[in-house]
């Protein structure tokens, strides 16, 4: 069981989603062009601020977020 989020968590998480959404645009606008035209469409519209995506959307990048600080708590280098 993980330890209870706090605001201060909870800042780092939203942080690092906002980093793992530019990343992926980084990426994903890098092989667009080797990608099929349907799914390159389908990642149009997520191409998009962090703040402007769907909750679902930024949820997706904070599950990512919670592993970056899952890792770092095991490693011990946050609390």
């Amino acid at each position: 069981m993980s330890p209870p989020a706090n605001n201060s968590t909870d800042d780092l998480i939203e942080a690092l989603a906002e980093i793992e959404h530019e990343q992926w645009m980084h990426w994903s606008q890098a092989v667009a062009p080797k990608v099929l035209t349907g799914i390159v469409d389908n990642w149009r519209s997520s191409w998009v601020d962090y703040a402007e995506l769907t909750e679902e959307l930024k949820e997706a990048d904070r599950v990512w977020a919670r592993k970056v600080v899952m890792l770092l708590r095991k490693r011990k280098l946050i609390l």
